[in-house]
């Protein structure tokens, strides 16, 4: 209640001060750019004053602020691919603040320029170190496994991500595992964004808008992670009319509805709409008749995902959006494991412009929960979940070139968890926690100079511990086709993953806060605090040697100076003569804590060069890594440590239409680590205890493991290809059939060893699929 008291005078305080005029100096021009067929915002598209310095982009919501106008008459104008150039006569005289809703028309006509144009004003006048940004049409340049485009495959390709495995894998960015992955939808937190078949994400293509992919250096608006950030923005429905996507192929199905509750008109500008999104896949069904060559029972992957989205327009562009979802995944491995989860939750978010004032205020309120459970035979089972709010409240001023937000933050969350470690041990945990944070940064433009310091002050009520987070980043414009930047941060996180980071195969993700029976020292000093904390750097440039050609290369350094680990040595109870130091019986703490105190880093550089253009695009990516732990004990990589990876991406557009599209993919990485067996022998459980005859007892088959990672696995590689016809259907109609070849020349790329038998298990064989999909 006290914090609640807290927050709330604080909150005061915020608004008082976002409702004054003292940032307030000439005129300012602000407002929305949207498509004029249907509602949606243009974001990232360039809004200024023809023949002057004047001028800005749009954000993920389509707005843009001009301000520190001097007095005068200006042509206001607006360039966007695919859309005719918007131009409008506006007056300046004062502190006049305009408030203007700009609808662009589709032209017949598309200008490559204009994108080459758009694409690098926004990489002068923006940092973007470390952070990609993707929209539905860059998703759908890469080959459409199972018919449609996802989220999952095209982050595969990006620099900085290691992808593990077609079955159960996970992504690991910059050398952090998915528990320090931070993944935002709509401002709402996602637990699981990825499905236990690797080729899928629980998120509609068709319903994003945008989505930042922060792999290291984020600044102090993101926090309560220590890799990386995913920000996702879904899109608004229709306002003007009823439309929607149907599809189905061998892998599933989905549906996407959206349109007007209230009309938006000219004269009405005010609007209410909705957005639906369903899929499923029921690929253990077709499995069996058309992939019975890779298990005649058929692959045991099924899942269902549901969003739904109400968005309430006002005349002056402020909004706010009511949303929900259900995503659920189910495994069932025959006579091995059932392995299935379910996520679900809610929320708002809104955007509001007030009075006169060049500020932009934000806020969101969501919960959500997920649960998951796994059972192996006649293995205990194991299940962990955890649920809990998460709350925000952000002001963004504009003073000319310069902009400063700041803003409020708090989450709770309860996290339940039961596991049995390799040995039989229980390890049980229900813990309730509250992270508040404050954060402020200002970006500010000097010529050539770009200059963005921030900082997160973030507090861990169930811990007692306060992070102070400086974080910065730089660009320094050398020229219009050169640019050099950099990134650096403190960040910290609360939350740890159920499973080892040992772990190569583990379905089983569960999730735990603050744990209690943690290590109290490591490599000789006492632990200090219970949170994850890292440190990052990131030195970078970027190219533009040709009009369709840019070149990005980064170089990163993340320091892990304190991880914690779920202990899978524990042999012995934390409690009794095992932790009496003067006990004979007394053990060390790493045969009887549930956790232990890790560190390390990551290090590496990524390379990537891409071409686009109107027909073809091309990406090559390169990346070098480099990752370390050590548990006190032991130096060790862990399993996801490929020090090569390359992706090559291509696509071609052709026919009289451009309704002809050819998408290739190959990826090539070097083995992953994994630890070699050296020899068997016979292992007595004395399941009788001390009167157990060793003499006549028979034993289990026990296994000497050589040194931990030190070997390496073949190297992975696949070939991935798409071919798409597009047929028009009236005037706003689409037919689009899709013909997809995953592994096309059938790689054995190695999945699993049983180090009993010796036989090996392996990734997807040459999978063929075809899809149907039809927009109206």
């Amino acid at each position: 209640m006290q914090n609640f008291s807290r927050i709330t005078i604080i909150t005061a305080i915020l608004l008082a001060i976002s409702t004054s005029g003292v940032f307030a100096q000439n005129g300012t021009v602000r407002g929305f750019v949207y498509e004029q067929e249907t509602g949606e915002p243009v974001i990232f598209t360039n809004v200024y004053f023809y023949k002057t310095t004047y001028g800005s982009s749009t954000d993920v919501n389509g707005y843009f602020t001009i301000s520190k106008i001097p007095d005068g008459q200006y042509t206001l104008m607006v360039t966007y691919l695919g859309y005719d150039t918007l131009r409008e006569q506006v007056t300046i005289k004062g502190n006049t603040v305009l408030t203007k809703k700009l609808y662009l028309t589709k032209s017949a006509f598309n200008l490559d320029a204009v994108q080459i144009t758009a694409d690098r004003e926004e990489a002068r006048s923006d940092t973007r170190t470390s952070v990609i940004k993707l929209t539905p049409k860059q998703i759908s340049r890469i080959p459409t496994i199972g018919g449609q485009p996802d989220l999952a495959q095209y982050l595969q390709v990006l620099p900085g991500v290691i992808f593990t495995g077609d079955q159960g894998g996970q992504l690991y960015i910059r050398g952090g595992s998915p528990i320090q992955n931070k993944v935002l939808l709509d401002g709402m937190i996602i637990y699981n964004p990825f499905h236990s078949i690797g080729l899928f994400s629980v998120f509609d293509t068709d319903i994003l808008r945008n989505a930042d992919i922060y792999t290291g250096g984020f600044n102090a608006q993101h926090g309560g992670r220590i890799s990386s950030v995913m920000d996702l923005t879904t899109r608004d429905g229709n306002k003007k009319h009823l439309a929607g996507k149907a599809g189905a192929s061998t892998f599933g199905a989905k549906l996407m509805l959206e349109g007007p509750l209230k009309k938006q008109t000219d004269d009405s500008p005010s609007s209410i709409s909705f957005l639906l999104s369903a899929k499923n896949s029921y690929l253990k069904q077709t499995s069996e008749l058309i992939y019975n060559y890779i298990d005649s029972a058929g692959l045991p992957f099924n899942y269902t995902d549901v969003y739904g989205k109400v968005s309430v327009n006002a005349a002056n562009g402020s909004k706010v959006n009511f949303y929900g979802f259900n995503f659920n995944d189910k495994v069932d491995y025959t006579d091995l494991a059932t392995y299935k989860w379910n996520s679900t939750g809610g929320g708002t978010n809104w955007v509001v412009i007030p009075g006169n004032n060049p500020v932009l205020m934000e806020g969101n309120f969501a919960y959500s929960s997920y649960n998951i459970t796994m059972e192996e035979g006649s293995l205990p089972a194991r299940s962990s979940e955890i649920n809990g709010f998460n709350l925000g409240l952000g002001f963004t001023y504009f003073l000319g070139k310069d902009e400063i937000k700041y803003g409020l933050e708090m989450l709770g969350f309860k996290t339940e968890f039961d596991f049995y470690n390799t040995v039989g041990r229980q390890i049980s945990q229900t813990e309730n926690t509250t992270e508040i944070a404050g954060f402020v940064k200002y970006k500010m433009t000097r010529g050539k100079l770009l200059f963005e310091p921030g900082f997160r002050l973030q507090y861990y009520a169930s811990l007692g511990n306060f992070s102070p987070e400086p974080r910065l980043a730089m660009k320094y414009n050398f020229s219009d086709n050169f640019r050099m930047k950099m990134a650096a941060g403190l960040y910290s996180q609360n939350l740890i993953s159920a499973n080892s980071d040992r772990d190569v195969v583990n379905l089983f993700y569960g999730f735990l806060s603050g744990p209690d029976n943690l290590q109290e020292t490591f490599d000789g000093k006492q632990v200090k605090h219970k949170l994850q904390k890292a440190g990052h750097i990131i030195l970078g440039a970027e190219i533009d040697p040709l009009p369709n050609v840019s070149v990005n290369l980064e170089v990163y350094y993340k320091d892990f100076s304190q991880l914690t680990n779920i202990n899978r040595n524990k042999v012995f109870e934390d409690n009794g003569d095992y932790n009496d130091p003067t006990s004979n019986s007394f053990k060390p703490e790493y045969l009887r804590k549930d956790f232990i105190i890790e560190n390390g880093d990551a290090n590496g550089f990524d390379v990537s060069v891409k071409y686009d253009s109107r027909k073809i695009y091309f990406w090559a990516v390169y990346s070098l890594a480099y990752v370390n732990r050590f548990d006190g004990l032991i130096n060790y990589v862990p399993h996801y440590d490929r020090r090569h990876n390359v992706n090559l991406v291509s696509s071609y557009r052709f026919g009289k239409e451009l309704n002809w599209e050819f998408n290739a993919r190959w990826n090539l990485g070097s083995g992953f680590p994994f630890t070699q067996t050296q020899g068997f022998y016979e292992k007595l459980t004395f399941q009788q205890g001390a009167g157990t005859d060793y003499l006549t007892s028979n034993g289990q088959l026990g296994i000497i493991y050589a040194e931990y990672n030190k070997a390496r696995l073949p190297y992975y590689h696949r070939l991935d290809f798409s071919l798409m016809r597009r047929f028009r259907i009236g005037e706003k109609g689409m037919l689009e059939f899709n013909l997809s070849v995953t592994n096309i020349y059938n790689r054995d790329n190695i999945f699993y060893v049983n180090r009993i038998t010796g036989d090996k298990v392996y990734q997807l064989p040459v999978m063929p699929s075809f899809g149907m999909t039809m927009s109206f």
